[in-house]
């Protein structure tokens, strides 16, 4: 057996569908760079796939310059594909002139930001295959991509997080100054207005005062049919690294937080990854006790949304109280040049390359036996 075929192959997922697609197409070509160096290399092969805005599948073998401009879906030997939810299957056909090919695929690496990426849909096909996979389950992607089902589980949870409600499109559309007048008697002024199922902060928006407040409530239904509105807390924004199995809690580790130095009023999706403005600073600016609370919370958090592989989770330091709260948790964080989570777990001792392979190991054992 050659030595190739003595490495698991990993099924790189980027792209898709979501508003999040271009974001995507970065942090898989990182992966791509990391997965071409040790202790990667001599372990996996990998065969990504490109899914693109309408939805398509493609089998194909890009340069990581060509996954990330978006230049990798008009080379001519893109392959359709699709993943067979057979499980003795186990593997991607191969579809072309008229013929289906078996691609053998021992772990699925979705790097899928948003909708139908981390939401728990392509990780239900995943289980349907019953092929290893990076990152968190169905349900807790599917919870965690919700901010109004996360927020009622951390609630039950006990775990602290800013003053909330929700509606759904149906009800704003029935009745939308109910829906005003709830939120502005639950939570003063101003207010932050999100859609339930978005990422990158897409649709997100700070409302001061009613007329605001349907203009966000109307772009939030424009990405999501259902909208958080959540009470403005003034306080530092910073995130953790989780990693680890459910199965086996006493590895669940979360890192010291680091802190967004944002370049806009609040972290927006432009600060994110386009203008280059915001600033990490790790640790964050806090105390010591201050860091291990944050860190503390995390690991909470993380265990009670039933997260597996990663998450980060990002909270807010209330300024004048110290209260921690926690904001959300992202199942599938960019892995871009200026993404947080690689810089946590950098600033810990793991390099890109290292954090790949921990991952797609993480996924390989998580629920032993059963794949």
């Amino acid at each position: 057996m050659s030595e190739q075929h003595n490495k698991l192959r990993v099924a790189l997922f980027f792209g898709g569908v979501s508003s999040e697609h271009e974001v995507s197409c970065v942090s898989a070509s990182a992966w791509l760079r990391a997965l071409r160096q040790e202790p990667c290399a001599s372990r996996y092969e990998v065969f990504p796939i490109g899914i693109t805005k309408t939805g398509r599948w493609l089998a194909c073998a890009p340069t990581p310059e060509a996954m990330a401009d978006g230049s990798w879906q008009r080379d001519p030997a893109c392959t359709p594909c699709v993943l067979s939810p057979d499980r003795s299957d186990h593997g991607v056909w191969l579809l072309r002139g008229g013929a289906a090919e078996l691609v053998h695929i021992d772990i699925c690496a979705p790097v899928l930001h948003g909708k139908n990426g981390e939401d728990g849909t392509i990780q239900g096909l995943f289980e349907l295959a019953r092929i290893p996979y990076v990152g968190c389950g169905v349900l807790a992607s599917a919870v965690c991509m919700d901010k109004a089902l996360a927020n009622t589980v951390m609630d039950a949870a006990g775990v602290p997080h800013c003053r909330w409600t929700s509606a759904t499109a149906a009800e704003a559309e029935q009745d939308p100054d109910a829906v005003l007048d709830r939120a502005e008697r639950a939570l003063g002024w101003p207010i932050f207005v999100k859609p339930a199922n978005a990422g990158s902060s897409v649709g997100v928006s700070k409302a001061a005062d009613r007329a605001a407040l349907r203009e966000a409530m109307a772009l939030a239904l424009r990405e999501d049919d259902k909208v958080v509105f959540e009470e403005f807390v003034d306080g530092q924004e910073v995130e953790c690294a989780a990693i680890g199995n459910p199965d086996d809690p006493a590895s669940v580790t979360a890192t010291r937080p680091g802190e967004i130095l944002a370049g806009a009023e609040f972290y927006t999706y432009d600060d994110k990854y386009k203008n280059g403005v915001s600033q990490t600073v790790i640790p964050a600016q806090l105390s010591e006790e201050k860091l291990d609370e944050v860190r503390a919370e995390a690991r909470k958090a993380y265990l009670a949304l039933g997260c597996a592989g990663l998450a980060r989770c990002d909270f807010f330091v209330e300024r004048g109280t110290g209260r921690v709260l926690c904001n959300e948790l992202n199942t599938l964080p960019g892995f871009t040049a200026i993404s947080m989570y690689p810089k946590l777990m950098e600033h810990e001792g793991l390099s890109f390359a290292q954090l790949v392979d921990r991952l797609l190991r993480l996924a390989q054992t998580r629920r032993k036996g059963a794949y």
